[in-house]
């Protein structure tokens, strides 16, 4: 029987904010990606005032996407 692994950090909060809003992970990285080089709570900033994300999904969206520049 095979063991799935237990997603932990920024990716645990993936399933919940597709299903929140609407969007796949993928559309908010394009969205990070268009505004620009910000700092970390710009990014953030700009999720919750622009995209009215919730502070913990838009912390996890800019730490998944600066991770991966």
């Amino acid at each position: 029987m095979a063991t799935q692994e237990k997603v932990t950090g920024p990716a645990s909060y993936f399933p919940s904010i597709e299903k929140k809003y609407g969007h796949p992970i993928e559309h908010w990285m394009q969205v990070l990606k268009k505004v620009g080089p910000l700092k970390h709570m710009e990014l953030v900033s700009l999720l919750k005032s622009e995209h009215r994300l919730g502070h913990g999904h838009a912390n996890a969206l800019v730490a998944w996407y600066l991770a991966k520049k």
